[in-house]
């Protein structure tokens, strides 16, 4: 066994070539902690392919703590092999630091395999008070919400200095150009952001006469849901199939904020209300656009994140109160497209370094 680790921190991660949100989020992570404190910090990859036991085994002991943000990947792929490391970590006696980014939201399915994850972690990493409470409330792993901790999320795109074109977005701007109103929603969807909402809304502006264009940036979750299959034949029942787009994977972030500067505004119509941990709103914002945001259920969300706090101050987000009805975002969207919208500095580094300093603390 090593007695002298060489690295304060290991991170698990699923290499470059696994494109999401959550593989993403764990590269830059430790991007931004090796800034911090160089030789700080390494990785272990692990795929279907790399991480063997003795490689993890061997990485486990040169590190103080092991950092997963888990699932490392896409839920139905490695799942075994971080929680192996984990236990490694915990026979080896390293410190244990989850990532733990939502829990009432997620299929049950998926939440039973985050239980081991959970039972291991001697200290969990949250974004928002709302899904600390939803963790505490579970009959059965709430008492491990006593571990955890709230950072700060960053966004995790940062707006690039160029855009690209695409056929989408030239086919969104002849729209405008037509005197279309293009309505945005970008990232992955899924059930907990009620993708299905934003129809309603759609066809209200519709029957209003606004000509709505509905666009997702972003692809449907696979899994166990007929999500795509309910969202299809709603919009069908609201008679707006041939105004809604779904962009399906987006190859570049200079193609993401290509489809961006063609949105008149963004809307987001969320159950739960606007949470800490909605990295997909943030994106949004260097574009300067309109976000439309339900507000969040608790007065406290923002509390431990003052950047966020900020955006929503100055306006960047505005809020719609629990419990509105449709036509209140309708009114929104009409109200916001009338106020000029202004493009202010977003410091990307910032917030990142934010979130690995708040990070880092429990790795040591």
């Amino acid at each position: 066994m090593t007695s002298d680790p060489r690295y304060r921190a290991l991170f698990l991660g699923a290499g470059p070539q696994m494109q999401c949100g959550v593989g993403h989020f764990t590269r830059l992570l430790q991007e931004r902690t090796e800034k911090r404190d160089p030789g700080s910090s390494t990785t272990l990859t692990l795929t279907r392919t790399e991480g063997t036991f003795g490689e993890s085994w061997r990485a486990v002991g040169s590190a103080q703590s092991v950092v997963c943000n888990f699932p490392i990947v896409a839920w139905k792929r490695v799942i075994l092999a971080p929680l192996l490391a984990l236990a490694m970590a915990k026979l080896r006696r390293r410190k244990i630091v989850l990532i733990q980014h939502e829990w009432g939201g997620l299929h049950w399915l998926r939440r039973l395999t985050y239980i081991p994850a959970l039972l291991l972690a001697d200290s969990i990493i949250m974004f928002s008070p709302l899904v600390r409470r939803e963790l505490a409330d579970d009959p059965l792993v709430g008492w491990t919400a006593g571990k955890s901790v709230l950072a700060p999320l960053p966004p995790n795109i940062e707006a690039p200095k160029e855009t690209a074109d695409s056929e989408l977005r030239r086919r969104l701007a002849a729209a405008r150009k037509a005197g279309r109103l293009v309505i945005g929603h970008f990232g992955s969807i899924y059930p907990a952001k009620q993708p299905n909402a934003l129809l309603h809304i759609g066809a209200i502006l519709k029957a209003r006469g606004l000509e709505p264009l509905i666009v997702y940036i972003g692809s449907f979750i696979r899994g166990v849901d007929n999500v795509e299959e309910d969202f299809r034949a709603r919009a069908a029942e609201l008679g707006i199939a041939d105004d809604v787009i779904v962009s399906g994977f987006v190859a570049s972030d200079q193609e993401v904020f290509g489809l961006f500067n063609e949105v008149d505004a963004f809307c987001y119509p969320l159950d739960e209300g606007l949470t800490a941990r909605r990295s997909s709103v943030l994106t949004c914002v260097p574009s300067g656009r309109p976000l439309i945001v339900t507000g969040p259920a608790w007065p406290d969300e923002f509390d431990h994140h003052r950047r966020f706090k900020q955006l929503i101050d100055r306006g960047a987000i505005v809020l719609v109160p629990r419990g509105s009805d449709d036509d209140a975002y309708a009114d929104r969207i009409i109200a916001a497209l009338k106020t000029p919208s202004t493009q202010a500095p977003f410091d990307f580094d910032g917030w990142w370094q934010d979130a690995a300093k708040a990070i880092s603390v429990k790795t040591t």
